[in-house]
């Protein structure tokens, strides 16, 4: 993966529009990786970090909204922009509330969404700050307990609070 560039999942069956929005996103300075199935977009999260996920809702296999949900319960941090032609408010509403950072209908203008992706990877960023300055904060409440088993036991808990 690129340091310098958003790393995108794209999660679409339909293979032409996949291949297109992959070129067009690839231009603007994105890492592009595509899929077809809601099922290879959960593997290839597992084997690499991925900042952005958009994903289709109706496809083959497991549904975007299934899709949306599985990302989200194993990567805390990744944001997902729903983008479908298949839309309806109440599917709206449904995947808000599973966690989708931004909701789009096809067909969706190109500047439009470059802004919602862009505005997703800010929100990664700025949730995942969010966290490390609150660890921070409790390695320096703890760097202030009495003792040094205290202190260890209160490091440990920090710990295994992570994702």
């Amino acid at each position: 993966m690129k340091k310098d560039k958003i790393n995108l999942l794209i999660v679409d069956d339909e293979e032409q529009f996949l291949e297109s929005i992959s070129k067009s996103l690839e231009l603007r300075d994105f890492h592009v990786i595509a899929v077809n199935r809601g099922d290879k977009a959960v593997e290839v999260a597992k084997r690499q970090p991925i900042d952005v996920a958009i994903v289709d809702l109706k496809m083959p296999g497991i549904s975007g909204e299934e899709t949306l949900r599985q990302l989200k319960k194993e990567h805390r941090f990744l944001e997902v922009v729903i983008l479908t032609g298949h839309g309806a408010v109440q599917s709206a509403v449904d995947c808000t509330k599973i966690g989708a950072f931004s909701y789009l209908q096809k067909p969706c203008e190109l500047a439009t969404l470059i802004e919602a992706l862009l505005a997703a990877y800010k929100q990664k960023v700025m949730n995942h700050r969010q966290i490390e300055e609150k660890k921070m904060e409790k390695l320096l409440q703890i760097s202030t307990s009495s003792s040094p088993r205290d202190i260890l036991r209160r490091l440990r808990e920090l710990d295994e609070g992570e994702d």
